[in-house]
């Protein structure tokens, strides 16, 4: 008897060893931190909600938990009517850390004035930070930050429900949904930003949640956002042209001619060749007059300070990838495909392709640690569950569905059925991944009539893909959101024509 009692003492200890070693997150948790800063020379009082929140199935079950840090100030009186932006960052696969402790966040990275990172890393308080005028959801989708899937059917069934373009918007719609009802925030004017990939996911989301949840927006703000209906070919070619002349003005590569502008002197000029001139002999492929192909190729040239001979190899068709390669080549170094004020260096000089994006591997050093760092120590969130910077490895998003990609429709008739409903578009010059014309272009080309061409709004800055980490433009560019948020104020108009 007293050797059964043994053995299964010892079962038991063992299945509750097994059990309490499984590194889960919880489904449906919240921490609750209260905090004070400073903004725009003002004392701020805010509370910080850290925690996870299901994505409710069709069968009424959790089949994934979304993490998310919700900020709301708390020093104002009816604070359920302000402003609430849910902000979304791209990849698809990036966590929401990027524009949390970079842009918009009560805290931010440590960096220095132009945004590279500085040893020892950390954080420290945001000045600038849009808390004062709105509260902020800052969300991971699923598989990254601490998101997790819960009832997992297998990599089809799961790529099915969440990793695609309009998988990820049906599922984000529903949860964030889920969300206005538990904080009560169904009086307040509603916002999206998300950033690359986050600009698909938002202009998708803006149409969703008003034709399946009944919420309907102020404003959608696009950061660096990315486009999947640019398809490779002359367009592409042509609108991604004028990033081309900015790199090299900042690298001081251009003709003395062009060189001794300013830089929003001269992109201008690089546009207007780009569409009148670019674009028509692009489109003329290998059938184009041998004179006309040598007077584009000097245009390029002049543009952008690469050999015409180059130029011409590459049939006046430059790739971003031979361009980060080539502009520093004489100099031994590469630039950033993200941020092309940053420099790399290569194995070898030749080729046409740089080994690494000299950007992100200095971004990612910096930023991972500073939100782990913050989210136990400040925010007093803990767990053994990885946060996820990326979705990679184990936890992939990929292969993304973009099967059936209309999110520029879809934002065309959101706003069409919502007069109230604005679009705020923020780029940077120096970003060669989603470059700022292309960022112009997309904004031409969701409303072809052009009748709501009055409720779009661009702004361009002298940074890169996260043009908030040069100091100059963080200020800025949340100033910018200040206004676009002012601006979006109904007032108490009723919405119609």
């Amino acid at each position: 008897m007293k050797k059964s009692l043994y053995y299964l003492t010892i079962s038991l200890l063992i299945s509750f060893y097994s059990v309490a070693q499984n590194r889960e997150i919880p489904i449906d948790t919240i921490v609750v931190t209260n905090h004070s800063t400073t903004i725009k020379g003002k004392n701020i009082s805010y509370q910080a909600q850290t925690g996870t929140q299901p994505v409710w199935g069709e069968k009424d079950n959790a089949i994934a938990t979304l993490f998310y840090t919700y900020y709301r100030r708390t020093d104002i009186k009816k604070g359920i009517v302000r402003p609430l932006i849910f902000s979304f960052n791209g990849g698809p696969g990036a966590g929401s850390l990027w524009m949390h402790m970079g842009y918009t966040g009560p805290r931010i990275l440590k960096v220095d004035s132009e945004g590279y990172p500085i040893q020892p890393y950390g954080f420290k308080s945001n000045p600038n930070s849009i808390l004062d005028e709105a509260d902020i959801v800052f969300v991971n989708p699923v598989n990254v930050g601490y998101s997790r899937i819960i009832d997992s059917k297998g990599k089809k069934e799961d790529r099915e429900t969440f990793f695609g373009v309009n998988q990820d918007i049906k599922y984000l719609a529903e949860w964030i949904s889920t969300f206005i009802s538990r904080k009560n925030r169904w009086d307040s004017p509603k916002y999206l930003i998300g950033e690359s990939y986050g600009g698909v996911r938002v202009m998708g989301l803006a149409h969703e949640l008003q034709d399946k949840q009944w919420i309907y927006l102020n404003g959608v703000i696009m950061v660096s956002p990315a486009d999947y209906q640019v398809y490779p070919g002359p367009v592409s070619s042509a609108i991604d042209f004028p990033y081309y002349t900015a790199a090299s003005w900042y690298h001081k590569k251009l003709p003395d001619e062009l060189q001794k502008l300013d830089l929003e002197e001269i992109l201008p000029k690089s546009e207007e060749f780009a569409l009148n001139e670019l674009l028509p002999a692009l489109s003329k492929g290998g059938f184009i007059d041998e004179s006309e192909k040598n007077y584009i190729a000097e245009k390029i040239s002049f543009f952008t300070g690469l050999n015409k001979k180059d130029v011409i190899q590459n049939n006046i068709n430059l790739s971003t990838s031979f361009f980060w390669k080539e502009l520093l080549r004489d100099e031994g170094k590469t630039i950033g495909r993200l941020d092309s004020r940053y420099k790399g260096i290569d194995k070898q000089d030749s080729g046409n392709r740089v080994d690494y994006n000299a950007e992100m591997s200095a971004w990612d050093h910096a930023f991972t640690p500073a939100i782990n760092h913050y989210l136990q120590n400040e925010l007093k969130f803990t767990s053994d569950t990885k946060y996820n910077t990326w979705g990679r490895n184990q936890h992939s998003v990929r292969p993304w569905n973009r099967d059936n990609v209309r999110v520029r429709d879809n934002l065309r008739q959101a706003m069409a059925e919502n007069p109230f409903l604005k679009v705020f578009i923020q780029s940077g010059f120096y970003d060669g991944a989603t470059t700022y014309f292309s960022a112009k272009y997309t904004m031409w080309q969701v409303d072809p009539s052009g009748k709501m061409k009055d409720r779009f709004f661009f702004k361009g800055y002298r940074s890169g893909h996260m043009m908030y980490l040069r100091q100059e433009d963080l200020v800025k560019a949340n100033e910018d959101l200040r206004k676009f948020i002012e601006n979006t104020n109904t007032n108490g108009k009723p919405a119609k024509y």
